[in-house]
């Protein structure tokens, strides 16, 4: 009996010591040091030139030009923000690329949601189900492709202003964003809709009280995507709108780019203007990017 009583508590100590050792070398074991150290690299690739862009941005002439672009501002300058902001007429451009980057979010949104709920809840229908897959099919059409019909068509509708350019990137993020939907609203079960029927509701006001809300998650997702897209684009911009006055802000940059070649400090505050709504709305909104887009895989 003494000796039973000795070795009880004994063996359980013993084997909660050993799984847990165990458990922390196979914590260990389990690490991906390969990926690990990919993963860091891309990071400094990423982190760097907006390091050196901050740095730059806030040097002086002389700093820039002269100094090393890895070194601090001594002391710290703002002239580059000021001179960018009158050359670039920064106000007047960012207010064009708002009005821009706010009219497609809207209207990528509506047009997606109204087209994805008609595919899925249609699926059975051959014209329906079609429209999908030819909505997937122009995902593979980059818009340079299509660039010189688009000049034309828009210059004959006079819609070579933001307003143009508005219509043409929603209809290009539709594709994607339709993509996205489809696969959230599967998982929406049909007795709500039923239920709501019942009720006497109709099509169009079953979408927008009951379903609508419902997409809110992939909503804030297809319109985050819709924001860097709109507000970081230069080509369709610059091809679409014959008006140098209502150029968004990385046309103009394009447009002043020969009045910045000396003037590094001026080139980094005005690239460092420009890019920093686009990182600071990704900073705050990107849980709701990787969530909207796993839970509509998960879900579809």
């Amino acid at each position: 009996m003494s000796t039973q009583t000795l070795l009880t508590p004994e063996a359980p100590t013993s084997r909660g010591a050993r799984g847990r050792g165990l458990s922390s070398r196979f914590r260990m074991e389990r690490v991906n040091w390969p990926a690990t150290v990919l993963l860091l690299l891309c990071a400094v690739t990423v982190l760097l030139p907006l390091y050196v862009t901050l740095s730059m941005a806030f040097k002086s002439t002389g700093q820039a030009v002269d100094g090393n672009p890895f070194s601090l501002p001594a002391p710290l300058s703002f002239d580059g923000f000021v001179q960018a902001w009158k050359l670039t007429t920064f106000p007047v451009g960012a207010g064009v690329s708002l009005f821009v980057t706010a009219g497609t979010v809207i209207l990528t949104i509506v047009l997606s949601a109204f087209t994805s709920y008609a595919i899925v809840r249609n699926w059975d229908r051959k014209v329906f189900r079609y429209s999908f897959f030819y909505l997937l099919a122009a995902m593979f059409i980059p818009f340079p492709v299509v660039a010189l019909p688009q000049i034309q068509l828009t210059g004959l509708v006079h819609l070579d202003n933001p307003v143009g350019v508005i219509l043409l990137a929603s209809m290009f993020q539709l594709s994607f964003s339709v993509l996205l939907f489809t696969a959230f609203l599967r998982s929406i079960p049909l007795e709500l809709e039923e239920s709501a029927r019942i009720d006497g509701a109709s099509t169009w006001s079953t979408f927008w009280r009951i379903i609508f809300p419902l997409l809110a998650p992939m909503s804030a997702t297809v319109g985050i995507f819709a924001f860097l897209y709109a507000w970081n684009d230069f080509m369709m911009p610059s091809l679409i709108i014959s008006d140098p006055a209502l150029q968004t802000l990385p046309v103009r940059q394009n447009l002043f780019q020969t009045q910045f070649s000396n003037n590094y400090n001026v080139s980094f505050a005005s690239y460092l203007m420009a890019m920093a709504p686009a990182i600071v709305a990704y900073l705050f909104t990107q849980r709701w990017v990787m969530a909207g887009v796993t839970q509509g895989a998960v879900k579809g």
